[in-house]
């Protein structure tokens, strides 16, 4: 049986983004979901200062251990400021230190919410472009706009958009 990790890429307590991944996830048949925490890898900032004087903190090898484990990503970004969420960018910046390919080339559904009609573009634009470099394997994508309105009862109500991501859960799966 295949496994895959999901995670969203928020601290947030009520992340909007972890339900997202979640659901999607939930969706996978006939694998095996680990679903991780970015609250579990608390890590300092990111700083070469702080990586020679201390290491590379041992959180940042136990995220990057559970990816290489893994036959599979799903990740929703958070968006803030058209960005990475600041936690998200730190924890990617620690694990490059270990690895430069630290996606692994496993295949990867990588999808993105917010409460605007944009649901997350913009952040996951920038991941498009940037992960492939970093060993990412996208084979597939979703953004859901405005998760309030179409997200409840922790699965999408818009049958629309329901159906877009079916389709996107399906090439991911086929990729596994």
């Amino acid at each position: 049986m295949k496994q895959i990790i999901a995670f969203a890429g928020s601290n947030s307590k009520m992340s909007i983004n972890k339900d997202l991944a979640v659901y999607a996830s939930s969706l996978t048949e006939d694998t095996k979901v680990n679903i991780l925490d970015l609250n579990d890898y608390d890590l300092p900032l990111y700083g070469i200062d702080y990586e020679e004087e201390n290491g590379i903190p041992e959180n940042a090898h136990k995220f990057f251990g559970a990816i290489q484990e893994s036959d599979g990503i799903v990740l929703s970004l958070a968006e803030h400021n058209g960005a990475y969420s600041t936690v998200f960018k730190n924890i990617f910046d620690w694990m490059s230190r270990i690895d430069g390919k630290l996606w692994g080339e496993k295949p990867m559904l990588l999808m993105a919410t917010s409460p605007g009609g944009r649901g997350g573009a913009s952040v996951l634009e920038i991941a498009k472009g940037r992960f492939p470099y970093m060993g990412g394997n996208i084979v597939a994508s979703f953004s859901l706009p405005s998760f309030g309105a179409n997200f409840a009862d922790g699965k999408i109500i818009n049958e629309q958009l329901n159906a877009t991501l079916l389709e996107q859960v399906e090439n991911f799966k086929k990729a596994l």
